[in-house]
């Protein structure tokens, strides 16, 4: 069996940063899909799931709720590594078009105050795996340490 593309990356030189993972068509629409690359695999330590969980939540609801993308916001969700997640786009984007969101997105996280949006029985399967301060922290962490000053080497994916 052929190897998937994402498992042809090199994990061991992969940074956190926006990547586009792949472009698909359907029909006459083309999808991106995006690689958000929170943590670095294999050299630090991976999200803890509430952390996931809660980011998903939030970044979700933002996404889904924003402006200008809200309609082009096919999914937004955690890749199982749990280093990062993906964020499926309709339309033909670099990874650098999607820069200004993804800050938006994360300082809306790490700014976020009160319940988490779905964080109740009767809206989510798990919806006691949420940790709020420490989403806020990893946030601030990603936007102070990618995000505010995003090179090249954090936007394509390592060269073979």
């Amino acid at each position: 069996m052929e190897k998937i593309t994402s498992f042809t990356i090199d994990h061991l030189r992969l940074l956190p940063g926006v990547y586009v993972s792949r472009k698909d068509h359907a029909g006459d629409a083309v999808v991106t899909t995006f690689d958000i690359r929170v943590t670095r695999p294999n050299y630090e330590p991976v999200m803890n799931t509430a952390e996931v969980h809660t980011i998903e939540h939030l970044g979700a609801t933002f996404l889904r709720n924003h402006q200008a993308f809200k309609d082009q916001v096919l999914y937004f969700g955690p890749m199982g590594c749990r280093t990062g997640f993906y964020l499926l786009l309709t339309g033909d984007y670099e990874s650098k078009d999607i820069v200004p969101l993804m800050k938006e997105m994360f300082q809306f996280i790490r700014d976020f105050e009160g319940e988490v949006p779905g964080a109740a029985a009767k809206d989510c399967g798990n919806y006691l795996d949420m940790n709020l301060p420490m989403t806020k922290y990893l946030a601030d962490k990603y936007l102070r340490e990618v995000l505010d000053q995003i090179t090249q080497e954090r936007l394509v994916y390592p060269a073979d």
